[in-house]
């Protein structure tokens, strides 16, 4: 890729998961395997005061070598009717996996603290020497997890995917798994204290348990290494493995069939050409079967190839040039009774709305989004920006918020890797400038770069205004220089002066590197109408988006935009009465799903650019 510089020094930060977490290792890709859900009804119990996790002089319980009873982690029932027990999960209410509890109950449509979750399985049908992996797509926030009393770990980090093995530890009936979720903000958590999204806690996305064989197929990655030869290079990460194990992967449409043997670490790696491959692109998003096997594990997956980097201030999709007509989104679907996404059939909602705008491109902010919207988005032609919830101002100096960050980081990377629609990593939303935070940025670019050097590398950085001329508008940020795609969020006309000044502004970016604008936008309440400079109005969003799209134009190496945002969402921060009532309303499609006018200037607007790219 163009305008890459060694700034790291050489330096590549091993990957750190988050300072509690009990993982076994790197991740374990679940998606393409077969697997035994966990989802549907689980009991759950509130416990605002944590009375299932501490005694009454706040000592844990599972700090001791028997918890009694009273512990919620341990299930326990009355054993005779003078048995003191103040709970029992099966009296308890049921809340849906997946899904956030906030939407599921009114009473909990604000809470945040602790919600213990129960569900009761068999184990599964196994062989001799088969390893049992009991998988979560994501729980917001900490989650701490126990089978039949005993503790498993703890994760921290609110939407990215976590494992446990249960070899050794399951009962063939009646096992009880049990989580305590704590969705609580914290000043040294990723997201911090401070967000403009609301915080949904429990278990937001799937449960599965995985049954593989002692040997098998941990991670594995494949990615168009050179478009003038269309070579390819991948690689398999075996787990259990002692060297020596054969691994073939095979694309049979293209007629590949390569065999490597693992090294001692038990890592195959391959490099093969692929001169008959259809390159991935958003008009065509070609998507080859790729079947993996070593020993008795076998899996496949479908993964586009396809390369993107930067000249100059071009930005290329294989090789050509590519104008990102983009939206932002939130992993929210407010028009089905709102809440995080839950399933396929609402991130293919969301997806089908940015194909309806025009969009070949999508921001997916402000975190790494479930598994199944970047698979959409690689059937359906959509570039994906993804990234992590480093968000405003972070606790710096704290090297336990950078390890959760980085865990983050590498998590999402590891995951998504083989989607040929990640073009882009993102490693923060308006980060104030500072020597702490530059430090910290450095270092998550280096781990990024290190685990992928195959796609882009950006942040939403800030805008300022020249001193001597307030209408000259500055990107310049030490974080521009160790990065891709200059990217940065304005709100010209609605936080930053009236509409009018949109006009006015010339923008200075002193960068030889593509500028992408991640953010701009206006507040309206669908159905409220009135005159172009009345905020909250229809007419008034719709007039910002044709100035601002008009003034964008206007930026030297302009290759894209993500305006905010797709759907109105909700956030505490906006209470005004019969506006906003709880969402942000920056949305082009209402939180029932009705389309506000900006929505069609903009598809306008990128309906001429896709003439215009051809």
């Amino acid at each position: 890729m163009g305008n890459r510089r060694p700034w790291w020094l050489g330096v590549l930060l091993a990957c750190a998961w988050c300072a509690q977490a009990a993982t076994p290792g790197p991740l374990l890709q679940a998606y393409a395997r077969d697997a035994i859900r966990l989802d549907g009804p689980w009991k759950a119990i509130v416990d605002p005061y944590e009375n299932g996790y501490y005694d009454y002089r706040y000592q844990p319980f599972d700090q001791r070598a028997e918890p009694p009873a009273g512990a919620y982690f341990t299930d326990s029932k009355m054993r005779d009717p003078g048995d003191l027990v103040e709970y029992d999960f099966d009296r308890a209410m049921s809340l849906q996996v997946p899904a956030d509890w906030n939407t599921q109950d009114p009473r909990l449509y604000y809470y945040e603290g602790s919600v213990w979750y129960r569900r009761t399985f068999d184990a599964p049908a196994r062989g001799p020497g088969d390893r049992v992996f009991l998988h979560f797509g994501a729980v917001n926030y900490r989650a701490d997890v126990y089978l039949n009393g005993r503790k498993l770990g703890v994760h921290e980090g609110g939407f990215t995917p976590f494992h446990f093995e249960l070899s050794g530890h399951l009962r063939e009936r009646g096992n009880s798994l049990v989580l305590k979720v704590d969705n609580r903000r914290r000043a040294e958590g990723v997201p911090t204290l401070n967000t403009d999204w609301w915080n949904y806690g429990g278990i937001t996305r799937p449960v599965s348990l995985l049954v593989v064989p002692a040997v098998f197929v941990r991670d594995y990655r494949m990615a168009l290494a050179s478009l003038e030869d269309r070579a390819v290079s991948a690689s398999v990460q075996l787990d259990g493995a002692r060297g020596g194990e054969r691994v073939t992967l095979a694309v049979p449409e293209l007629g590949i069939r390569e065999s490597a043997v693992a090294d001692a670490d038990g890592l195959a790696s391959f490099r093969f050409r692929a001169p008959d491959a259809e390159l991935w692109t958003p008009e065509r998003p070609r998507l080859y079967t790729v079947q993996i096997a070593s020993g008795s594990d076998r899996l496949s997956d479908r993964i586009g190839l396809r390369t993107v980097g930067t000249r100059g201030r071009e930005l290329l999709l294989n090789g050509q040039p590519v104008f990102l007509r983009g939206i932002s989104i939130h992993e929210e679907f407010a028009a089905d009774g709102g809440g995080r996404v839950r399933d396929a059939a609402q991130a293919r909602r969301l997806l089908e709305w940015a194909k309806e705008l025009g969009c070949n491109f999508v921001r997916l902010a402000h975190y790494p989004h479930n598994e199944e919207m970047v698979r959409l988005a690689d059937e359906m032609g959509l570039m994906v920006w993804s990234e992590i919830p480093v968000y405003w101002t972070i606790d710096w100096d704290n090297e336990d918020t950078y390890r959760n960050a980085e865990a983050q980081l590498a998590a999402m990377i590891q995951r998504d890797r083989s989607r040929a629609a990640v073009i882009v990593w993102s490693l923060a939303n308006e980060t104030p400038v500072s020597e702490p935070r530059n430090r910290f940025l450095s270092r998550l670019a280096a781990t990024a770069r290190g685990l992928d050097d195959t796609r882009l590398l950006s942040a939403a950085m800030e805008k300022h205004y020249r001193e001597d001329d307030p209408e000259v508008a500055v990107v310049e940020d030490p974080l521009a220089e160790l990065v891709d795609l200059v990217s940065f969020n304005q709100y010209i006309g609605w936080y930053d002066g009236r509409p009018e000044k949109i006009d006015r502004v010339r923008w200075e970016i002193p960068y030889d590197k593509p500028v992408f604008v991640s953010e701009f936008g206006a507040d309206a309440r669908q159905g409220r109408h009135g005159e172009a400079g009345e905020i909250w109005t229809e007419e008034h969003q719709e007039d910002l988006y044709r100035r601002t799209l008009a003034m964008l134009e206007r930026i030297d190496g302009f290759v894209g935009t993500s305006p905010w945002i797709l759907a109105d969402f909700r956030s505490p921060r906006r209470p005004l009465a019969g506006i906003q009532d709880g969402f942000n309303r920056k949305g082009l499609v209402s939180e029932t799903g009705a389309k506000k006018k900006a929505f069609f200037v903009l598809q306008d607007y990128y309906r001429r650019k896709a003439v215009e790219s051809r």
